[in-house]
C-alpha cells in the first residue's frame, strides 16, 4: 500500500486544496442542521428572538428587572441599554458579548419572567406562608386590597398557563415582582434570599439541555419587546428571511465545493493513473525474456489496465469521502456535544452496529477480492490465447473444447463476482435498516424528552440530522473499508511489476564501442533458462565477422534461436562470455548494443501505422530513399508498390491486413534501414518461397557486404553460401564449416541435407555410385 500513497506524492498540494475545501464544506454541511433548529426554535417557537437580552425595556420593567439579579449584573444591565423616551433600548451589537449576556443573566430573566405571572391562588398562599396566615382566610380577599394592605400597587390579569396535566387555560394571575421590591426595600428580605431562589433554579436547571433555558430566558424577552412595542411579527419575519438566506447561501457552498472537490480528485486520479501505467510500460520495457516468462502477457495486461482503474477509483473514493467522513463525523460528534441533549449513547449504539457488520463483511468478502483478482488474469489469458489462435483452433476443429475451456473461466469468475456481489447487496439493506432504525429511536428518546420540557423540537430536529451526518461518515468509511482491500491487491500486483528487479540491466561503469566492426564472438558460452536442470546450451564457441555469413541450421529444439537470443541480451549467458567488438556485452548499455543490430525475430512482428513508419521504427530519421532501398532489398517493393498509398498504405494492428511473407519481408526491410553492423535473422526467411529467399539473400549480400550476417534457418536452401555454417544439435555445435565441407565430415548436416535436397542437387550422386561398386 506505500506504492499507492507514493502516487499521491507528486499531487500534494492538490490534495492539501482537497482537504482544505473538505474541511470548509464539513463546516457548512453542519451549519445547516444548526439553521434549521433556528428556524424552528428560535425563528417559530421564540418569534424571532434569539438572545435573552430585550431590544427594548419599559422604565417600570427596566427597574423591576433588577430585582433578582446580583450587583455585577446590575451594572451591567444598566450599562447596556440607553434612554429613549418611555422605554431603554439595548445599546450592545456585538453577538460574542449577547451569548455571554444570555449565560449571566438567563437565572435573572427566569426567575424575572416566572414571578411576573404567579396564578392568584399561589400568590395568596405564598403572602399567607410570608405573614403566617392560614391562606383559607386570604382565598376571597382581592387582590388589589392586599396590595394596599403592602402599600404597593397589585391587580390581576388574564394570562394562559399550563395546568397540573399540561393543559393551557386562561388564569387570573398577579405580577409578584412588586412584592419582592417591596420586601428587599424594608429589608424583609435580603440578597442571601435571592441568591437561594437563583440557586434553587439553577439546581434545576442542570438537568435540562442548553438551548431549553435559553429559550426560558428568550421568553421574558419577548414579553419585554412586546410590552415596548417593538413590531414582534416584523422580528420573526426578518429572523426567518435571514436564516433561510444563509442556509440556501450554505447549500450553495456546499455544492460548489462538492463539484471542485470531484474535478480535483478526479484529475489526481487519472494523473496517478497516467504514472502508475507510465511506470508499469517503462518497468516492463526493461524487462528481459527471464522477467517476461514469469509475468504473463494477459496478467501485465490487466496489471497495467484493470488494477490501475481499480486504484483509480479508490483515489477518489479516497479524496472524496475518506478524507471527508472524519472531519464530518469528529464535527457532528461535537455539535452533538452542544445539542446538551444526552442521547449520545444513541449514535454509539448505531456506530457499534455498523462496525460489527463491517467486520463480518471484512472477514467474508476480502479473501474472495483477492481471489477475483487471479480470475480475471485468468479470463483475460484464455481469452487472448483463443483469439491470437483462432485460426489454428478452427484448424483443428477445437472450437467447442476452447469454448467449454473459456467458459470455465468465465463461471469461475461469475461465481466468485457473484458472491462478493450478494455481500454488497446485503449491506446496503442493513445500513439502511440502522440508519432508519436510528432515527426511530431518536424520536422516541427525544419525545419523552421534549415531553419533560428538557428537550426542544428544533434541537431534536438536529439532533437527528447530526446523527444521521455521523452514521453517514462511518458508512463512507464502511464503503471504502469494502473498496480497500481489492484496490490493495490491485496495488500490490502494480507494485510487483515495479519492484521486480531484471536480471540483465546496464553496468554501473559502462564500456564505450570505439571501433564499430561487427565482430561478435561467443567464448565457451553455456546457457541454462531460469528454473531448469540442465543447459540448453552447452560451451558453444565461434567468430561472426563482418564481410561474412555465418548460418547456424540444426533441428527443432537444438537451441538455434536462444543463441542469437544471448546476441541483444534477451537472457544473460550462464557460463562464458559474449563479444561485440572485443567488449563484453554485459559491459556495454543495452542501448549502445542494440543500436548495432538489426534484429528480426521467428515471428514477424508489425505495429499499427503505415508501412514507411514501420520501416523507420529502428531509425526515424531514415530518408525516403534509404527505405525504398531496404524495401527493394527485402524484395518488399514490389507489393508496396502496388498498394494506392504506397509507403504511406496503413498497416493494421499487429499487421493483419499483411500476408505472413509480406510480413517477415517488411520485417527485415525494417532491419535493414536501421543499417546496423550485425544483422540476426532468427529463421526469418521460413515464409518465404525459395525463389523469393534467394533474390533477397542475393541483394543482402550485395548491399551490406561490410555488415556481420548471422541466419538461423531449417532450409539448407539458405545455408548453402554461407561462409560459416554451424551446425546444432541439442544445445552443441556438432559441426561447423562450408556447405561443402560439412557434407564430407558432418553427419548431422548430411542427413538434414539429405531430408531437403537430392544427391544429385547435393552432389553426392557420384559418392553413392562409388560407395555401391
Amino acid at each position: 500500500m506505500s506504492r499507492f500513497f507514493k502516487t499521491l506524492k507528486p499531487y500534494w498540494k492538490s490534495v492539501l486544496l482537497i482537504i482544505a475545501l473538505l474541511v470548509l464544506q464539513a463546516y457548512a454541511d453542519l451549519s445547516l442542521p444548526q439553521y434549521t433548529s433556528d428556524i424552528i426554535d428560535t425563528g417559530i417557537q421564540n418569534g424571532g428572538v434569539s438572545h435573552c437580552m430585550p431590544q427594548a425595556v419599559t422604565k417600570e420593567e427596566f427597574e423591576l428587572a433588577k430585582v433578582f439579579m446580583t450587583e455585577d449584573e446590575v451594572a451591567i444591565w444598566e450599562d447596556s441599554y440607553r434612554e429613549d423616551g418611555d422605554v431603554y433600548r439595548l445599546d450592545v451589537t456585538d453577538e460574542k458579548k449577547l451569548d455571554e449576556y444570555d449565560d449571566e443573566f438567563v437565572t435573572a430573566f427566569i426567575l424575572n419572567n416566572q414571578t411576573s405571572a404567579v396564578e392568584e391562588s399561589a400568590f395568596k398562599q405564598q403572602i399567607a406562608a410570608q405573614s403566617g396566615q392560614d391562606p383559607s382566610q386570604l382565598e376571597n380577599v382581592p387582590v388589589e386590597m392586599l396590595g394596599q394592605q403592602m402599600g404597593i400597587e397589585l391587580s390581576t390579569f388574564k394570562k394562559e398557563i399550563e395546568d397540573v396535566d399540561g393543559n393551557v387555560v386562561l388564569a387570573d394571575c398577579v405580577d409578584m415582582r412588586p412584592v419582592f421590591q417591596m420586601m428587599l426595600a424594608q429589608g424583609r428580605m435580603t440578597t442571601d434570599d435571592i441568591v437561594s431562589m437563583r440557586d434553587t433554579l439553577q439546581e434545576k436547571m442542570e438537568s435540562m439541555g442548553s438551548s431549553l433555558i435559553l429559550s426560558m430566558g428568550i421568553s421574558y424577552a419577548k414579553n419585554m419587546d412586546s410590552a415596548a412595542g417593538v413590531d414582534m411579527d416584523k422580528l420573526q419575519t426578518d429572523y426567518l428571511w435571514a436564516s433561510g438566506i444563509k442556509m440556501v447561501l450554505m447549500a450553495l457552498l456546499v455544492a460548489v465545493i462538492t463539484v471542485c472537490v470531484g474535478m480535483l480528485a478526479s484529475r489526481v486520479a487519472a494523473g496517478a493513473g497516467r504514472d502508475l501505467r507510465g511506470s508499469v510500460y517503462k518497468k516492463v520495457m526493461g524487462f528481459s525474456s527471464a522477467e517476461m516468462d514469469r509475468f504473463s502477457t494477459a496478467s501485465l495486461i490487466t496489471r497495467t489496465t484493470n488494477d490501475v482503474q481499480q486504484i483509480q477509483m479508490v483515489i477518489v473514493l479516497l479524496l472524496r469521502m475518506v478524507l471527508y467522513a472524519p472531519v464530518l463525523g469528529i464535527g457532528g460528534v461535537i455539535k452533538v456535544w452542544q445539542t446538551g441533549a444526552g442521547m449520545g449513547w444513541v449514535i454509539g449504539l448505531a456506530v457499534a452496529a455498523i462496525m460489527a457488520l463491517v467486520l463480518f463483511l471484512m472477514v467474508v468478502a476480502m479473501p474472495k477480492f483477492k481471489l477475483m483478482q487471479k480470475l480475471v488474469d485468468g479470463v483475460n489469458l484464455v481469452s487472448r490465447e483463443i483469439l491470437t489462435g483462432l485460426s489454428v483452433i478452427r484448424a483443428f476443429g477445437r472450437e467447442k473444447k476452447e469454448e467449454e475451456r473459456f467458459d470455465k473461466a468465465n463461471k469461475k469468475l461469475t461465481k466468485t463476482m457473484l458472491f462478493t456481489n450478494r455481500v454488497m447487496t446485503f449491506m446496503m439493506p442493513c445500513m439502511t435498516f440502522i440508519m432508519y432504525g436510528l432515527t426511530v429511536l431518536i424520536v422516541w428518546v427525544a419525545a419523552h424528552k421534549i415531553d419533560n420540557g428538557s428537550m426542544q423540537v428544533g434541537a431534536m430536529t438536529a439532533f437527528i440530522t447530526y446523527a444521521m451526518q455521523i452514521v453517514m461518515s462511518f458508512l463512507m468509511l464502511t464503503m471504502m473499508s469494502v473498496m480497500l482491500p481489492r484496490a490493495a491487491v490491485a496495488a500490490d500486483r502494480i507494485d510487483e511489476v515495479l519492484t521486480v528487479k531484471s536480471e540483465i540491466v546496464d553496468p554501473e561503469k559502462p564500456e564505450t564501442l570505439e571501433k564499430k566492426e561487427g565482430v561478435v564472438r561467443f567464448n565457451h558460452v553455456s546457457f541454462k533458462y531460469p528454473g531448469a536442470e540442465h543447459n540448453a546450451l552447452e560451451d558453444i564457441d565461434f567468430v561472426a565477422e563482418p564481410g561474412k555469413t555465418t548460418a547456424i541450421i540444426g533441428s527443432t529444439g537444438c537451441g538455434k534461436s536462444t543463441l542469437v537470443n544471448l546476441i541483444p541480451r534477451l537472457y544473460d549467458v550462464t557460463e562464458g562470455s559474449v563479444t561485440i567488438d572485443g567488449h563484453d556485452i554485459r559491459n556495454i548499455t543495452m542501448n549502445e548494443l542494440r543500436d548495432e543490430l538489426g534484429f528480426v525475430p521467428q515471428k514477424g512482428v508489425l505495429f499499427s501505422g503505415t508501412i514507411a513508419s514501420n520501416l523507420r521504427y529502428g531509425r526515424e530519421d531514415a530518408t525516403d530513399e534509404e527505405i525504398r532501398e531496404a524495401a527493394e532489398i527485402a524484395q518488399a517493393s514490389d507489393f508496396i508498390e502496388e498498394k494506392s498509398a504506397k509507403y504511406d498504405s496503413p498497416i493494421a494492428q499487429g499487421g493483419s491486413n499483411v500476408s505472413g511473407g509480406q510480413k517477415q519481408r517488411l520485417s527485415i526491410a525494417r532491419a535493414i534501414a536501421k543499417n546496423p553492423k550485425v544483422f540476426i535473422f532468427d529463421d526469418s526467411f521460413s515464409a518465404l518461397d525459395l525463389k523469393t529467399d534467394a533474390a533477397l539473400r542475393k541483394a543482402l549480400a550485395e548491399k551490406v557486404s561490410d555488415s556481420t550476417v548471422i541466419i538461423v534457418a531449417q532450409r539448407i536452401s539458405t545455408v548453402l553460401h554461407a561462409e560459416q555454417i554451424l551446425v546444432m544439435d541439442e544445445g552443441r555445435i556438432v559441426g561447423r564449416g562450408t556447405h561443402e565441407e560439412l557434407l564430407a565430415n558432418c553427419e548431422v548436416y548430411r542427413q538434414i541435407a539429405k531430408s531437403q535436397m537430392s544427391e544429385k542437387e547435393l552432389g553426392l550422386a557420384g559418392d553413392t555410385e562409388r560407395e555401391e561398386q
